[in-house]
């Protein structure tokens, strides 16, 4: 077989726009958004969404772009909707230790409720408590109480009065203390001088009488003690069984108010009974007293603990809650307590503490990106903990690296159930399957979305659904048919297939609004093929500086490059240059030189570390081939070098290895390349030519070049057959080759190109080996002439000294 000329039909897929079956999208806007071409995806999503045993949760891979977290999050709003409402997290005040502050788990709304219920306990205590401590009722029996105290310790005090009379003692009563005097038979007090006057017998029973009577001042006061102390409880047992009441009722009231069927009853029920003891046990602070400041804020510290710390409130909420949560700190996922400082201490308490967006997604989903967790350490160890265990503790990081001492805070651990959702690209997730096995095997349900899908009229379809729904959107102009199918022509030509899409939408998306964008500024109410067209032209513009001033060098002959008439042994070849927004073709020389010697083929490149490995590799492999075709007079007596010229940032890959062996046929048979032809094509070791990549910006950028120098309608590319599909190349190619300015040849076999570029057979071995007239016939005399010379020195084969390489950021072949 010889090179095939490729027909303008076959250099690009055009789209019948009226095979769509709609005049423009806003047909088409109550459609609903299907998932495009993405239905494994979606099948593996919809799997892992409904599966409630744990570990299924979803580790999302795919391309930026491709729709993988929009598409999620509208699944999960289906699916959340169908979903239960979840309940809402309190954290109320730990009586036992408030230290370990409570959780409590309401139904949706009732945290609220509770909270509000509390908050009015709270005024109504401090409203009635005061008035029924001071009705006349209450009165009266407190009265009546301190009466019969007083009573009872105004005769204990006659008692130990009289006894004091019987021993000539004098006692009185002093705030609180007990002083008494030695009186004579007169009841004068005893004065020093009639002390010193007394006998000593007199002094030793004075001194027995004042013992006695100390002892009984001592029973005294522990008597009056014991009295006092039964008067306050008796008083206290009196403000309680008056408020009592009040309290059975309020605490009634939210019982009644709280109807719906709580999973934590007995907590709740636990909660209320402490509440109400605390209040009986300090009723005093509701009535005035002296210190009124002291009392007051004593009595605020008191109601603070009936507070409603509701950290997770579901009020309102339709369905399982769905949460994106798109900056996952550390507080901002597992939640956190805040601290204030008083007096170089920093202090909290229950109502501090704050949830983060696992605990609001119990019940629900959670989307979490997974390049955000793998660069916070604490946040990922956190993460592996909570999967592992299921139960979340909301602590504050760092603070036992607190600058000064704080108030240690540890509230209840709680349940938490949850669907997350990792967005992931294929290098992490395999990373994390490699690094961390325990972690992954939390997400069993792997959802991986295709860079490209095969186009069917279903397809075309649904992007022109995606087309509407983005207009209505976005607030653009619709978009007729036509500029529908040039949309689609796009996406094809982003996949580098003529039978598949780009999965890539938010490469569509961006251009329907600059379309859209274009249509406006010429006034139009529709956005049409010209918009579409324009919108490209305006994005190339935008990013092909470098592009043009590449170009610029060739014709101003800065770069080599000749495109019209033959060279022996140097050819053009074509590279793909990215800058990641933005990739071009550009053409290269290639040139080769060979003469007699036993070192081999050189690869410039490869010896001054300016190749890749895969550049490399396709060297080496066209050394097979070319050591296979002439094994019948091996070994081969001869050197090669083999370079591209004026590439000094370095090159990678291997679809440059078929224009090197032709360069190096060339230069072994002596016969000219057609050099208005550029080559690009892989070539394995039995000589068939293997599909590249950048195929369309390699033609591209070689047109260009030829436009830019002149047309003598020779000019062409020479590519794989396999890359036929692969070909969307831009009108203005079409149209040149349409009218036989430019052509496009294709082959299979690297033999097929040499007889076009050289126009003479490339040569099949016969028994006494190639034909003379075939390349191969003259390379092969070359060759001969190489050992024959070689012989004639007498020279051995010198030892090969080992070559590194690396990989530079280069073009790639």
């Amino acid at each position: 077989m010889s090179a095939q000329t490729l027909l303008p039909s076959a250099l690009r897929l055009n789209i019948d726009a009226s095979s769509f079956g709609f005049a423009d999208t806003t047909e088409l806007q109550h459609l609903a958004l299907p998932w495009i071409g993405q239905e494994r995806a979606e099948q593996a999503a919809r799997f892992g969404l409904e599966m409630d045993q744990p570990g299924y949760n979803l580790f999302i891979l795919g391309e930026v772009g491709s729709g993988r977290t929009t598409l999620l999050s509208q699944m999960m709003r289906e699916h959340a909707a169908r979903r239960a409402v979840p309940p809402d997290l309190c954290y109320l005040y730990n009586f036992d230790a408030p230290e370990h502050p409570r959780a409590l788990r309401l139904p949706a709304g009732e945290g609220r409720l509770l909270r509000q219920l509390m908050a009015q306990l709270a005024k109504t205590l401090q409203d009635e408590i005061p008035k029924r401590l001071a009705a006349p009722d209450f009165t009266a029996d407190s009265d009546r109480i301190e009466r019969i105290g007083k009573t009872e310790e105004e005769r204990v005090y006659a008692e130990l009065s009289a006894f004091a009379d019987e021993r000539h003692f004098a006692l009185v009563r002093d705030q609180g203390n007990m002083v008494f005097t030695l009186k004579d038979e007169k009841g004068e007090p005893v004065t020093a001088g009639k002390a010193l006057a007394l006998s000593p017998e007199q002094r030793l029973r004075i001194d027995a009488d004042e013992d006695a009577l100390r002892t009984e001042i001592s029973r005294y006061l522990e008597k009056t003690r014991i009295m006092k102390r039964t008067l306050n409880d008796e008083l206290a047992a009196l403000r309680r069984r008056t408020i009592k009441p009040l309290l059975d009722h309020e605490m009634q009231v939210i019982r009644n108010e709280l109807r719906k069927q709580i999973k934590d009853t007995v907590k709740l029920g636990s909660y209320l009974d402490q509440v109400q003891h605390d209040v009986l046990e300090n009723l005093e602070l509701f009535q005035p007293c002296e210190d009124e400041d002291v009392r007051l804020e004593a009595l605020v510290e008191v109601l603070s603990r009936f507070r409603v710390n509701v950290v997770v409130d579901n009020h309102g909420l339709q369905g399982a809650p769905v949460i994106q949560e798109d900056n996952p700190l550390f507080r901002n996922l597992f939640g956190g307590i805040e601290y204030e400082s008083e007096e170089s201490v920093l202090v909290t308490d229950f109502s501090r503490i704050r949830a983060g967006s696992l605990l609001k997604a119990h019940g629900g989903f959670l989307m979490l990106h997974l390049r955000d967790l793998l660069t916070d350490e604490p946040v990922w160890e956190k993460l592996r903990r909570f999967l592992r265990s299921g139960r979340l503790q909301i602590e504050e990081p760092g603070m036992m690296y607190a600058p000064i001492a704080a108030v240690a805070l540890t509230p209840e651990p709680v349940d938490v159930e949850v669907k997350l959702i990792l967005i992931a690209s294929v290098e992490e997730y395999y990373a994390v399957q490699e690094g961390d096995p325990e972690f992954a095997r939390r997400f069993r349900c792997k959802v991986d979305f295709a860079e490209s899908f095969l186009a069917t009229p279903e397809s075309c379809q649904s992007t022109a659904i995606f087309v509407a729904h983005t207009c209505r959107r976005l607030g653009l102009l619709h978009f007729s048919a036509a500029a529908v199918a040039t949309l689609i022509e796009e996406t094809h030509r982003e996949a580098e297939d003529q039978t598949r899409q780009s999965a890539i939408f938010s490469h569509s998306e961006a251009l329907v609004m600059e379309s859209s964008a274009m249509a406006r500024q010429r006034g139009a109410a529709l956005v049409e093929p010209q918009d579409v067209l324009a919108a490209q032209q305006a994005r190339v513009h935008r990013h092909n500086y470098p592009e043009q001033r590449l170009q610029e060098t060739i014709v101003d002959g800065e770069r080599l490059l000749e495109v019209t008439g033959e060279k022996v042994a140097q050819i053009n070849g074509l590279t793909v240059i990215d800058l990641g927004d933005y990739q071009f073709g550009f053409p290269v020389r290639v040139t080769a030189r060979t003469y007699a010697g036993e070192e081999g083929l050189i690869n410039i490149e490869r010896e001054v570390e300016l190749s890749g490995p895969i550049h490399d590799k396709g060297v080496l492999i066209l050394h097979s081939y070319l050591s296979a075709l002439f094994a019948h007079i091996a070994p081969l007596a001869m050197n090669a070098s083999v370079v591209f010229e004026q590439e000094y940032s370095g090159v990678e890959g291997d679809s440059a290895s078929c224009a090197e062996f032709y360069a190096l046929l060339s230069s072994l048979s002596g016969l000219p390349l057609k050099q208005g032809i550029a080559v690009t094509g892989a070539v394995n070791q039995h000589g068939e030519m293997l599909p590249v990549g950048g195929i369309n910006e390699k033609i591209e950028g070689y047109f260009k070049s030829c436009e830019l120098l002149g047309f003598d309608g020779q000019q062409g590319v020479l590519i794989p057959s396999r890359n036929r599909r692969h070909l969307m190349l831009s009108p203005n190619v079409v149209e040149a080759v349409a009218q036989g300015r430019f052509h496009i040849y294709t082959a299979n076999l690297a033999s097929e190109g040499m007889a076009l570029l050289t126009g003479v057979p490339f040569g099949s071995r016969e028994a006494a080996g190639y034909p003379a007239g075939t390349v191969l016939g003259q390379a092969q005399k070359t060759l001969q002439h190489y050992r024959q010379a070689c012989e004639a020195l007498g020279s051995h084969p010198p030892e090969r000294r080992p070559r590194k390489f690396n990989s530079p950021r280069a073009p790639r072949f």
